[in-house]
């Protein structure tokens, strides 16, 4: 162990093939060496699409639980025994858990929370939403600081929820271009083979997400050349294949499932489109941009628009809605997105800011062990 080494716990419920484990992975991946000792500590090691991403001189502590509850007795015991001077946990219920857990937790370590969506939406798909928003009032203060992806999302957090601005920081997620150019190269692509323009959407099958609405808009486009396929998993996956089928486009539509490599998709479509009802920060859009892809999108709140607003060949839609995302695809026009589109998300720039937030929660750390 390197006493000059910052030791960092990163917390995560599962290494799935999702945003928020694709941005852990690489800034494991990618954290100076000689400023931090790393750690991962994983709820869920189920399906870990990304663990052998994760690089081989950070520790892996796998907790062994499916679900986040049944783990907090062992991460307890990981904490006290351990004592990092740093813990960053991600995704909501993971890091509500750690909050209400702050008053049992060594007092010498900091702790960090990075948000991953605006969190007066993402409540109401829990089954008590007024218990979760009270949850998110009482505790989130607890955190030392809070990681928001997006400006829509620190807002919603300090007006909602009565968070210290303070307390708030605005990180946007990392794009790696290298790495996108290189996996790009990989192929091949899954498309719905045709003719015609090819539309490509992606994300977790659930209501969120808004794969209703899109197949919905796809049977309300005058543009009948246009293709779509859908990456992705997810408990909805047969409902909207039947109801791809109800409306009348069941052939133009291509279900390709979770593919470990997107991006050669990414790359080959005309245009990616967005349909959620709402999102924190999608990191897909940066993704797609950083292949050249143009987005098409409905107005989800968060951080959508602090992405796409000014980007040539991206639109979007007046309403979360099949008419107005039916409208927005009708209008667009095939073009192609210059580098500079994801110029300010470079992986140097956000990995920098983390470690700016990491190194200085450290010093807290420091200055509250010697009290």
């Amino acid at each position: 162990m390197n006493p000059s080494r910052t030791r960092l716990l990163f917390l995560i419920p599962t290494l799935t093939g999702g945003g928020a484990e694709r941005v852990v992975v690489t800034l494991l991946q990618h954290l100076d060496r000689s400023r931090f000792e790393l750690a991962l500590a994983v709820v869920d090691t189920r399906h870990a699409a990304f663990r052998d991403q994760v690089p081989a001189d950070v520790e892996f502590i796998d907790l062994g639980c499916r679900r986040v509850r049944h783990a907090l007795p062992k991460l307890l015991r990981l904490l006290w025994q351990r004592r990092p001077q740093v813990v960053m946990s991600t995704l909501g219920h993971l890091n509500l858990a750690l909050a209400m857990l702050r008053p049992l937790l060594p007092g010498g370590t900091r702790y960090l929370a990075r948000e991953t969506t605006v969190v007066s939406h993402g409540v109401g798909e829990y089954r008590r939403p007024q218990l979760w928003a009270w949850g998110y009032r009482r505790f989130y203060g607890r955190f030392d600081r809070v990681i928001c992806q997006s400006r829509a999302m620190r807002d919603d957090l300090v007006d909602t929820f009565g968070l210290e601005a303070e307390r708030t920081v605005v990180i946007h997620n990392p794009i790696d271009r290298e790495r996108i150019a290189a996996a790009c190269a990989e192929g091949p692509t899954q498309t719905a083979a045709a003719q015609g323009l090819h539309a490509v959407a992606a994300g977790r099958l659930s209501a969120e997400k808004g794969f209703d609405l899109l197949l919905d808009a796809l049977a309300l486009v005058r543009r009948r050349d246009l293709r779509l396929t859908i990456l992705g998993e997810g408990a909805l996956r047969a409902a909207l294949e039947a109801r791809a089928a109800a409306r009348g486009v069941a052939e133009r539509v291509h279900f390709a499932g979770f593919l470990r490599n997107p991006f050669p998709t990414l790359a080959a479509a005309d245009l990616f489109v967005l349909s959620s009802r709402y999102e924190g920060f999608p990191n897909v859009v940066l993704e797609a941009l950083a292949c050249g892809t143009p987005v098409v999108a409905t107005p989800a709140p968060g951080g959508l628009r602090e992405i796409v607003d000014g980007v040539p060949g991206c639109i979007v839609a007046d309403a979360v809605s099949a008419e107005a995302l039916a409208d927005a695809l009708d209008r667009w026009q095939p073009s192609r997105v210059p580098p500079s589109a994801v110029a300010a998300y470079a992986l140097p720039r956000i990995v920098a800011a983390y470690e700016a937030e990491f190194l200085g929660a450290a010093s807290g750390s420091d200055a509250m062990q010697r009290r």
